[in-house]
């Protein structure tokens, strides 16, 4: 076997990680209609709960990634994430109890907290500086691509009945026969002397990304905590318009996922800015009522994740090096998670307090002024630093 070979089933390996990330909330959020008719007793917050446990959980799972990465190798890790992910996935198909559900649901979020960080951290580990970009460029297309297939696939399942949409968590079985056979089995752990979760240190060193993620996070997910109803009540937009729309989202950032090599070469100092300015120029249209600038709008939102989850993973991993999956990542991956989960409960207050609650567009007027603070962000704390070549 040549080295070309086994470096290919390694980024194959890595990548087949990534694929499985974004599916722990958005997967299920088709069927969410469904299941919330069949647990019609339950309240309605234990219903949002099974969107959002997996991201909590994924949270404080990522802060104690250093800890266990000094006891366990990569391939123990990563079996043991990618076997909880199926069986805490699938397992929900058998759960007709919402508290047993939800339980089932935080271990989803615990197995996605073992493995977000090797998803990343493992290419800084393996690969110079130089393929760093195009690779976390692959890894955010395929978490895109992920979203599509599973969101598509668990829409198909829940016509059959509410659980048959936990199904679509078996994916993982490919990702877990791909590690038993290609994934090296290091021990992350050993070359980095501090063995406490979440070193203040850390947190210091990477502020510039762990925060940029953060905010990120928080200004992308005005967009689908909203934009059905807006488009819906504002644009009479039918459900199957809508959805068309938002996965079309997911395939524009695919795609600029897999050219974010090229781009990171071509436009090294301004790249950075990309992410704030597309969120603001999407924002900004879906304040115009037509559908032409609701599609425009949600173009420039995909290419804003497109570009900017990669770019932050990359700066990140540069400057954290072969430590990066033991330090940076797990940061990165709770900010990421931390966003999502903070984004409505900021969001929301913040609208109906300076916008009234009759100002159905009020989301993306906070999203707008966030955009400005995450440009603000990246000014101040982006200097010019020197990058190594992109190896394309």
């Amino acid at each position: 076997m040549t080295k070309t070979n086994i470096s290919r089933r390694v980024t194959a390996t890595i990548l087949s990680m990534s694929l499985l990330t974004v599916m722990a909330g958005a997967a299920i959020a088709p069927a969410l209609g469904i299941i919330k008719a069949h647990f019609s007793e339950a309240p309605a917050i234990l219903v949002q709960f099974i969107v959002s446990m997996p991201a909590l959980l994924i949270i404080v799972t990522n802060l104690f990634f250093l800890p266990l990465s000094r006891v366990l190798r990569t391939r123990a890790i990563a079996t043991t994430g990618l076997l909880l992910y199926v069986v805490a996935g699938a397992g929900c198909f058998f759960m007709d109890d919402i508290h047993l559900l939800l339980a089932m649901r935080a271990l989803l979020g615990v197995s996605v907290g073992l493995i977000m960080p090797l998803s990343t951290g493992l290419l800084a580990y393996y690969f110079p500086p130089e393929q760093q970009a195009r690779l976390m460029g692959l890894s955010a297309a395929m978490n895109q691509i992920g979203g599509v297939v599973a969101t598509l696939l668990a829409g198909m399942l829940a016509t059959i009945e509410w659980n048959y949409a936990f199904f679509v968590y078996l994916l993982g079985l490919i990702a877990l026969v791909m590690v038993w056979l290609w994934l090296p089995n290091e021990q992350l752990g050993s070359a980095n002397k501090r063995g406490v979760p979440f070193h203040p240190r850390q947190l210091l060193k990477f502020h510039p990304s762990v925060i940029g993620m953060l905010l990120l996070m928080m200004i992308f997910f005005i967009f689908p905590t909203n934009f059905a109803i807006v488009a819906s009540q504002q644009q009479g937009l039918s459900t199957g318009l809508i959805t068309v729309i938002m996965v079309g989202l997911d395939v524009v950032a695919f795609f600029v996922g897999l050219g974010f090599g090229s781009l990171m070469n071509r436009f090294r100092q301004s790249v950075k800015y990309f992410a704030p300015l597309l969120l603001l120029l999407g924002y900004v249209s879906y304040l115009v009522p037509t559908v032409a600038m609701a599609v425009l709008g949600s173009a420039f939102i995909g290419m804003a994740t497109g570009v900017g989850v990669p770019y932050l993973n990359t700066i990140a991993s540069i400057k954290g090096g072969k430590n990066s999956a033991t330090t940076v990542m797990p940061l990165l991956s709770a900010a990421l998670y931390l966003g999502q989960f903070v984004s409505p409960l900021i969001v929301m207050p913040l609208s109906k307090a300076i916008f009234g609650v009759d100002d159905i567009v009020a989301p993306y007027k906070v999203g707008i002024a966030l955009c400005l603070v995450f440009l603000l962000q990246v000014y101040s704390t982006r200097n010019f630093q020197s990058l190594p070549p992109i190896r394309k």
